[in-house]
């Protein structure tokens, strides 16, 4: 299952902020994160606020129109939009910047012994 990783900028100033907001997820927004493909998915936060996620899913770009068909989601993107730095589109989920993988450890264990990750 193909693997993301993206980067955000969170404000530097609102921090803890960010972080309390994620300490209880709201229920329905955790459940249409699952119900979407959004699997393994974790935030990683910087002191200077870069912002790095990951998660595995078969589909990303099926997972975000999953996730943005969602009124949970547009909620969400709205109340988080403040938090954050240069955002293109309005709402974090519209921002992300996917990384490419340029090592995986699993994948090369694997190609060395010929199984499959």
């Amino acid at each position: 299952m193909p693997r993301v990783c993206f980067t955000l900028q969170v404000d530097p100033a609102r921090l803890a902020e960010y972080r309390a907001r994620h300490e209880r997820v709201w229920p329905e927004m955790l459940a249409a994160l699952a119900d979407s493909g959004w699997h393994d998915y974790s935030l990683f936060l910087r002191a200077d606020g870069l912002l790095v996620g990951f998660l595995v899913t078969d589909d990303f770009p099926a997972a975000l129109a999953a996730m943005q068909a969602r009124d949970v989601n547009a909620r969400w993107q709205a109340e988080m939009a403040p938090f954050f730095l240069d955002l293109d589109h309005g709402a974090a989920d519209r921002a992300m910047r996917p990384l490419d993988e340029v090592f995986n450890l699993a994948a090369q264990l694997a190609a060395e012994t010929g199984e499959t990750p």
